[in-house]
């Protein structure tokens, strides 16, 4: 007959045991860096934005120099390239749903740089009834703050076509418009200003009604910490089962004093 003691197999369950501590674990310092990470990224944020504008003439061409130049401020010059204006989908600000409006500005020399524009809301009655949105056909200043490309959410199936999108890819993008796009993007932080060659006229202003509230990257570093408490919790309620069931609990039902009980 098999026994059904707590050491039939007790190497099975110590190994079983150690993989599951040294898992949790691990995901508990994993969420522990990622906060790191994010604090990090934020203090680079806050220092680089600190910093002089960053010339147009400047402006990344490569990957590489794009990453020295990220969230650096800046102000371009250019036409928005309005028919490929972009709305990118399951965008939150301020804790609400929507969409991030994503356009191409054709600057001068013909190159043309994604500006993330801002943050419209979504008619939860029709998904695909858009906020009007106010785009000059001339010149504009556009001031803002160099970026990554918007973050990729998962989605299923291959390249998106559309005004309505998940995620947008800038090689993709490129070929739609004709136009090459610079290796970054840049986040809109106020309103388009018309460009005037009449200097003595007054710039004027072009209200697109979008929100520009863009959060910080540490924002959500509590989350982290609070994802680490239940991996650490759980690696410690892994190894006070293991100790007590297969080493005190054993001792215990062995005792003398027990067994006359």
């Amino acid at each position: 007959m098999l026994s059904r003691g707590p050491s039939s197999r007790p190497w099975l369950v110590a190994v079983a045991a150690l993989l599951s501590v040294l898992l949790t674990a691990r995901l508990g310092f994993w969420q522990l860096d990622r906060a790191r990470q994010k604090l990090d990224l934020q203090a680079q944020i806050t220092s680089r934005t600190a910093l002089a504008p960053v010339a147009l003439a400047a402006l990344a061409r490569d990957a590489a120099s794009a990453e020295g130049q990220f969230y650096r401020p800046i102000t371009l010059r250019g036409r928005w390239l309005s028919e490929r204006t972009v709305f990118l989908d399951n965008r939150q600000m301020s804790e609400r749903q929507g969409f991030f409006v994503v356009t191409p500005l054709l600057l001068a020399d013909g190159d043309a740089v994604l500006v993330q524009r801002g943050w419209s809301p979504r008619d939860f009655s029709d998904r695909t009834r858009l906020q009007p949105l106010a785009t000059p056909r001339g010149e504009v200043w556009v001031t803002g703050r160099i970026a990554p490309p918007p973050s990729k959410l998962f989605a299923l199936g291959g390249a998106e076509s559309g005004a309505i999108r998940q995620n947008i890819d800038l090689a993709g993008l490129a070929a739609e418009s004709g136009v090459a796009l610079r290796p970054l993007s840049v986040q809109q932080t106020g309103s388009a200003v018309l460009a005037d060659a009449d200097a003595a006229k007054p710039a004027l202003a072009v209200d697109d009604g979008l929100l520009r509230q863009w959060s910080a990257p540490a924002v959500d570093v509590g989350k982290h910490h609070g994802y680490a408490f239940q991996w650490f919790a759980l690696c410690a309620l892994i190894t006070g089962l293991f100790v007590w069931f297969q080493l005190l609990r054993p001792r215990v039902a062995r005792s003398p004093d027990v067994r006359s009980l």
